[in-house]
């Protein structure tokens, strides 16, 4: 998807429910770190794939490896963030978010791959995308649009869920 916003819907109803499992802030933000790439490529109008190495799974997996290793050196705020702003539990744990940030990234390329023709999700070892036109791209857009009001009950259902502990 051209912008990441259209990512937060279907990752937020994913992590929310996982949200002991998952970390929540590191899935929603490796989003944010694997649409770096397009937005480099348009903004600097470099002569690249606009969806390249990091639209791929190999890519994605690098990519949630950094982020979730770097987003725990940067716990503390998260922390704050998550028991403060948004009222949710949370005890990060490098493993966790590094793991997280993996699913996370790799979850953003199985979004993102039915869409664009110039996605290879198993690159260096394939240049297919046997993903592409599995879901109509109207669909796929009005669905993840849509996935925020799922991600809003889910949210305050673990919100509720939480306090009641």
């Amino acid at each position: 998807m051209p912008f990441t916003p259209f990512h937060f819907g279907p990752s937020a109803c994913l992590a929310l429910p996982l949200q002991r499992r998952l970390d929540l802030p590191t899935f929603l933000l490796v989003n944010v770190a694997v649409d770096l790439e397009p937005l480099l490529v348009m903004s600097f109008d470099l002569p690249l794939r606009l969806h390249g190495p990091a639209h791929t799974l190999l890519g994605a997996t690098l990519i949630g490896m950094v982020s979730g290793a770097v987003l725990f050196r940067c716990r503390r705020p998260l922390q704050q963030m998550m028991t403060g702003l948004l009222p949710l539990p949370y005890a990060p744990t490098l493993r966790g978010m590094v793991l997280t940030g993996i699913l996370g990234a790799c979850f953003h390329i199985l979004l993102d791959a039915p869409l664009y023709v110039d996605i290879t999700p198993f690159a260096p070892f394939s240049d297919a995308n046997p993903l592409l036109g599995v879901i109509d791209g109207g669909i796929m857009y009005t669905l993840t649009a849509l996935s925020y009001i799922p991600a809003l009950l889910l949210y305050l259902w673990v919100r509720l869920s939480a306090a009641r502990r």
